[in-house]
């Protein structure tokens, strides 16, 4: 039986559903104003508003990462809550997702999923941690490991601490330099979010630049 999207459909949390369910749910209003995941039989649906916490780390975050890869020369793209779909199988929409190397492939700018039978999967995704910060490190981090990106990294909004972990054959270790983008240390990460609660981006990324230099 399909799942009802009426109002009453619980979100932010994991429900049991097929694929199908999961697909026409995102395809709805009001959930395809949401971000979603699948995997292992079920889906999540997360409708809950993001605070200024959530979006200041990220938008940082994802300038460590591209400010590092522009600096050593290393080809990048970024997708911001793009929806990554392995059909059938596991759907995810990480806070933002990096496909990283001198090999992939961009995919076409549509409304459409990415779909990483086509165009792989991407090498860095990030999840920023506030209200989900459990969920990042429980569910989501088994679902990155079964899809096979080649690193996770956890932001916990409230300490301004990176967990980043590799991953490989199904599971994954934690580390702390990154190994997507050598060299890259996660204190680093962690020192510019601990300035961006003061900061304005004109001096942290100029301090970043400089450190980076």
């Amino acid at each position: 039986m399909a799942i009802s999207t009426s109002p009453a459909l619980q979100t932010d949390t994991w429900v049991k559903a097929t694929w199908d369910d999961f697909v026409t749910t995102m395809d709805e209003p009001p959930y395809d104003e949401g971000r979603g995941y699948f995997d292992n039989g079920y889906m999540r649906i997360e409708m809950a508003p993001l605070g200024a916490g959530h979006a200041r780390q990220n938008s940082v975050a994802m300038d460590v990462a591209s400010i590092f890869a522009m600096l050593h020369k290393i080809r990048m793209a970024k997708f911001v809550n793009g929806s990554f779909y392995k059909t059938g199988e596991r759907g995810c929409q990480p806070d933002v997702a990096f496909y990283i190397g001198p090999d992939f492939r961009l995919p076409p700018q549509d409304k459409a999923p990415i779909d990483v039978n086509v165009f792989g999967l991407p090498t860095l995704a990030v999840e920023i941690g506030s209200s989900s910060f459990k969920d990042d490190l429980g569910a989501k981090r088994l679902l990155y490991e079964r899809l096979g990106v080649s690193e996770y990294w956890v932001v916990n909004v409230a300490e301004q601490q990176v967990l980043a972990f590799a991953v490989a054959e199904g599971g994954s270790r934690q580390i702390r330099v990154s190994g997507v983008l050598p060299g890259l240390e996660i204190a680093l990460i962690e020192e510019v979010l601990g300035r961006s609660q003061t900061e304005d981006d004109t001096s942290l990324m100029r301090w970043l630049m400089e450190t980076l230099a």
